[in-house]
């Protein structure tokens, strides 16, 4: 069986992009759902939403089917629909521009800060607001928070909702408050790279009670009650108040997750550590900067290792050159507003993401990285450019 990043086919990878672990403990969890006879929505969904909840001190936590599906029901709660405009930053995953779309809404594309900060540039945000903006969705980048002061005071002067794709943060930390819990709602992804793998699967958090309710409702049909509240007496039948969708997480995902919870922390330090290496090996050799300077006013996360090439070095070549050594790297993200589909929507200058996004390389990164396996990167990194 290959490991998660191994070269199908080919034999594995020197260093995969990123990779899993599966231990007794996980084996454990697996198998005692499936003993269990109980596999969809139950009780090891709702101690993984109270779990994750005190880990990030939000109020409400729902387990939904993967991070997209997070977002989708964010914007539906806010109420976001045709005619509204939800601003956001065109260096992210298409997933962030699609749900919009499928909401009626129209995605509007705001440029990043700079080379050291990839995240969504406050001062693009208030200039690409008009009279249609019904919210912003930022996205911490790579597990980096955003410049959320900034961004919530825009916010609340324009009387706009602000929810925040914290799928590469969970963990992370700006001031002290959570990634995730600073805006109306918060989303998160637990896609098998992700810092808390699980396969698929995500959550959102709010403190808001209105939002939460909403939010419960559209993950599953609408229904007033569930599978598993009827399955304990707790209730006989249902009504359908809203069309809304199935989201559910199952009970399999929520066990590896709960397993995966209790080793987030450490994970994300070990993350940390590695990019450090990284950075000491890498930032400002032979042309090539690493974005993301430590900040003693936040916590990042640490889910991506990115570096930018020098200009004159064609990222393609260098990508290559990279494959031959044996070290899987990929890029997060081409531009959504590059894409064709969205190519004829954008209509704003985004100068800063146009020419950074090009030179932006993701390094493998996984907490439980070799001394070996992180020079083996570095090596192949000073030998490609």
């Amino acid at each position: 069986m290959l490991r998660e990043g191994a070269k199908a086919g080919d034999g594995q990878w020197v260093v995969p992009l990123s990779d899993v672990q599966v231990d007794s403990d996980i084996e454990r969890a697996a198998a005692e759902v499936v003993r269990s006879g109980w596999w969809s929505m139950g009780p090891r969904v709702a101690d993984f939403e109270r779990e994750f909840a005190s880990l990030c001190e939000a109020k409400h936590a729902f387990a939904v089917a993967n991070g997209t599906a997070a977002i989708h029901l964010a914007l539906l709660a806010i109420g976001c629909g045709p005619g509204d405009e939800i601003l956001l930053p065109s260096l992210n995953f298409v997933a962030a521009a699609n749900t919009i779309t499928h909401t009626g809404a129209t995605p509007v594309f705001c440029d990043v800060v700079g080379p050291d900060d990839l995240t969504v540039d406050p001062t693009d945000i208030e200039a690409a607001i008009g009279p249609k903006t019904r919210a912003i969705l930022v996205m911490h980048y790579g597990g980096h928070p955003c410049r959320m002061d900034e961004i919530l005071d825009i916010a609340a002067g324009h009387g706009l909702a602000l929810i925040e794709d914290a799928a590469h943060a969970p963990g992370g930390k700006f001031r002290g408050r959570s990634c995730g819990t600073m805006g109306d709602v918060g989303c998160f992804s637990f896609f098998s790279n992700k810092n808390l793998p699980v396969g698929e699967g995500g959550m959102v958090v709010t403190e808001d009670d209105g939002l939460a309710e909403k939010i419960l409702l559209f993950r599953s049909h609408g229904m007033t009650t569930l599978t598993w509240d009827r399955h304990r007496g707790h209730a006989s039948s249902y009504d359908v108040v809203l069309q809304g969708f199935n989201y559910r997480l199952d009970e399999l995902r929520a066990a590896i997750g709960l397993v995966e919870l209790e080793r987030l922390q450490e994970k994300n330090r070990a993350r940390g550590r590695i990019v450090e290496r990284y950075r000491e090996a890498l930032d400002g050799t032979a042309g090539i900067t690493m974005p993301f300077s430590p900040r003693p006013d936040f916590v990042a996360a640490h889910h991506l290792a990115v570096i930018a090439l020098p200009e004159d070095r064609p990222r393609h070549e260098f990508q290559a050159s990279m494959a031959a050594h044996g070290i899987q790297t990929s890029v997060h993200y081409p531009p959504i507003h590059t894409f064709s589909v969205y190519r004829q929507r954008s209509q704003r200058s985004l100068p800063v993401t146009e020419a950074l996004a090009p030179r932006l390389v993701t390094l493998p990164l996984y907490p439980h990285m070799t001394e070996a396996e992180v020079s083996a990167v570095t090596t192949a990194v000073l030998a490609s450019i």
